[in-house]
């Protein structure tokens, strides 16, 4: 037993750092030498391993791919490709029309609860690149498939006992019984679900309505929708109510009134 579960926490630690990588770094070899690569080749790094590639900016253990499933590039989990020909949009958290750099860096603070990226630093510079890269034959004004999270077509309340019961057996081998995540030669292979290395209050994971369609489509890892709807909002239930890092500045998030009833605060 203990064999089985060592080589389900290896699997899932391989599998979380480099799911659906190696034909996108196929696509980033053929690119021509020079600057633009190179930015292309920093966001990736980005990406893919945040606290790494922008450790001045993150303190945590988060990284983009960790919700951005596939760099970015997956139905389901928030995908990027042709975000770069929607932006500026609104939002009605801040009330204000955002730029693409003004969204990344709300990522930053919240989900990596870190601190903003300077306006043309070579990370940024290198997030806008990555992005531009990967929505290449996406038409502007458009987005690809699979826009957001996705819905849930049916649930009944939540229900935090069953929805620790279902992570104790589908998420917890590979995110550990304390949502701590798992940690390979300095980086998180499998990250923190919650605690002071895990997102803040401010993310949307942070609230169960996108956390529930998040692991419903896409968790367990490379098992999406293997989850009843019942069992996604459970589970999200569960951990989006375990102690997490506060937000600065909260306050001031939907200035106009809207704020989501699952909002943490």
């Amino acid at each position: 037993m203990m064999r089985r579960l060592i080589f389900c926490v290896l699997a899932c630690a391989t599998l979380t750092l480099h799911a659906h990588a190696d034909d996108l770094d196929v696509a980033l070899d053929k690119l021509a030498p020079g600057p633009d690569r190179d930015a292309i080749l920093l966001g990736r790094n980005i990406v893919f391993d945040t606290p790494r590639y922008a450790a001045k900016y993150v303190s945590g253990g988060i990284s983009c791919a960790s919700c951005h499933i596939n760099g970015g590039r997956q139905a389901h989990a928030s995908p990027w490709y042709g975000i770069v020909g929607v932006m500026p949009a609104y939002s009605a958290r801040s009330a204000t029309v955002a730029s693409l750099e003004q969204r990344i860096n709300e990522c930053f603070r919240r989900s990596e609860n870190g601190s903003p990226l300077p306006f043309g630093s070579a990370e940024m510079n290198g997030l806008l690149a990555y992005m531009s890269f990967i929505s290449k034959g996406v038409p502007a004004g458009e987005f690809g498939p699979g826009r957001g999270m996705g819905k849930l077509a049916g649930a009944d309340r939540p229900d935090a006992l069953h929805g620790k019961t279902i992570y104790g057996q589908k998420c917890a081998a590979c995110h550990g019984a304390n949502g701590g995540g798992l940690q390979s030669n300095g980086s998180y292979s499998v990250p923190p679900l919650w605690g002071d290395a895990s997102y803040n209050i401010g993310a949307s994971m942070a609230r169960v309505g996108p956390a529930a369609a998040f692991i419903k489509h896409n968790m367990p890892l490379g098992q999406g929708d293997t989850l009843t709807d019942q069992e996604a909002l459970d589970v999200a239930y569960y951990v989006t109510r375990q102690p997490r890092p506060d937000l600065a500045g909260k306050a001031a998030d939907w200035p106009n009134g809207g704020k989501p009833a699952d909002a943490r605060y």
